[in-house]
């Protein structure tokens, strides 16, 4: 297990190397520059859309709605909870700073990986959407090794990030706060993630449409008060983020690599974006507009980062968590809210994150499912939910450093294909944004 442990951190270290990092925040920051700072002007419209009934006969499977709710429901999870904490006791306060620039950025990327998705989509046999980066990398760039490629990283990943990671934090925040054995969480897991995945993406949308929206209030207004009874402690809490972010000087033998890295890796890790699963999802929305779904996923990063990785972020600066040691990335998390909220927030905690869990599961089968049975064809795709619920309950008791070490790794190596497609389609993307743009005025003069 030693050696597997050193081979994985070896390779992680090679895949998130200096040029992964670059290409990330580049290209968002290329793509907002290119957009003319689009995502930032259009975000009121953005959130506004969310509760805007479209026409039901445009293409498609799910809602607007639904399909945010997916892809949030794929984001918002242990990202947001543990990935935050070993951001923060890896790297220091700082490297929440540099979640928030992966996230400004990334509103950008994740804009255009949606804006391609819905419009390079297809129609499948059961008269379902089909889109994401495998199939714009090879209409739009006619590139079917690339899409190859893509699609066979990405649907190992859903077994890391979206899979072995999810369980692995439940099951041990569980054990901690419930006393529930690892294995008992691993099973239960698995059995009720099978009930809903066999109903495809409008089961799926269905649940994370009423369950997501739930969990994230629940989760911010607990962080909210956290934040409201010690007002006082917040203004310094951003200036060590601040400070820390350019010095790395918080956590001993701090680096500033070492914070850059992590919030870069671990902002990617919580919000997706430039991994191209904002695609894949925005592929199954009902609309003929491709921009507008775009809009609505593009919030999507700022919910998941801005918002609620902040919740968290706060609260462990706060609680000087960064200088404390733990096996659980989670168990931080839950010890600073318990820190502010006694006798309570350990379990808002663990109730937060058995509801993140579930739900990025569940988004995360779907994307996972969408890469499989365009590399094998639709028959696959039973195998592949038996093969999914499996690995859940396997996850639920394997190493931690092991599964989030993997985890990291198929992020990565999903990531460069995908970002090497938004660059060369760039134009594309500029192009739809213009026609939103002019749809949007006439939209107003009708008004």
């Amino acid at each position: 297990m030693e050696a597997i442990e050193h081979w994985i951190d070896t390779v992680n270290g090679v895949v998130w190397g200096l040029p992964l990092i670059i290409l990330l925040v580049g290209t968002g920051l290329y793509l907002t520059v290119r957009l003319m700072f689009f995502s930032f002007q259009q975000l009121p419209y953005s959130l506004k859309l969310l509760f805007t009934k479209r026409d039901n006969t445009e293409k498609g499977d799910i809602s607007h709605f639904q399909a945010l709710m997916t892809a949030l429901a794929a984001t918002v999870g242990t990202g947001n909870i543990a990935g935050v904490a070993s951001a923060v006791a890896a790297g220091g306060p700082g490297a929440v700073f540099w979640m928030w620039i992966t996230a400004f950025v990334g509103m950008a990327t994740k804009y255009s990986e949606a804006i391609l998705g819905v419009k390079y989509r297809t129609e499948n046999a059961k008269g379902e959407m089909a889109g994401g980066p495998m199939y714009y990398i090879e209409k739009g760039l006619g590139m079917k090794w690339l899409a190859v490629i893509f699609a066979l990283f990405a649907s190992i990943a859903a077994f890391g990030i979206g899979n072995m990671v999810q369980s692995e934090e439940a099951a041990g925040v569980a054990a901690q706060n419930f006393g529930i054995p690892m294995w008992v969480t691993g099973l239960i897991l698995s059995v009720l993630i099978g009930l809903v995945i066999i109903g495809g993406i409008k089961s799926i949308g269905k649940v994370v449409g009423a369950i997501v929206p739930v969990m994230i209030i629940f989760y911010i207004l607990a962080g909210l008060t956290i934040v409201v009874i010690n007002i006082d402690m917040v203004g310094a809490a951003f200036a060590l983020i601040f400070t820390d972010a350019f010095t790395g000087q918080a956590v001993a033998g701090g680096a500033i690599g070492a914070v850059i890295q992590q919030g870069v890796a671990r902002g990617i890790f919580s919000n997706e974006a430039g991994l191209g699963t904002g695609g894949i999802a925005a592929a199954a929305a009902k609309t003929d507009v491709p921009a507008r779904q775009a809009l609505v996923s593009m919030t999507q990063v700022f919910i998941d980062t801005i918002i609620v990785c902040t919740i968290t972020g706060l609260s462990l600066v706060m609680g000087r968590m960064y200088l404390e040691e733990s096996d659980s990335a989670a168990q931080l998390t839950s010890a600073a809210f318990e820190q502010f909220l006694p006798g309570i927030g350990g379990v808002i905690v663990a109730i937060a994150l058995l509801f993140f869990v579930f739900s990025t599961i569940l988004g995360w089968s779907y994307f996972g499912e969408k890469c499989i049975t365009y590399l094998f064809g639709e028959k696959a795709s039973i195998y592949y939910r038996f093969v999914f619920v499996i690995a859940l309950f396997v996850g639920a008791v394997a190493s931690s450093e092991i599964v989030w070490g993997f985890a990291d790794i198929m992020n990565g190596l999903m990531a460069f294909p995908n970002l090497i497609a938004l660059l060369l389609l760039s134009g594309v993307v500029v192009r739809e944004t213009n026609k939103f743009r002019k749809l949007r005025q006439e939209e107003k003069l009708k008004q």
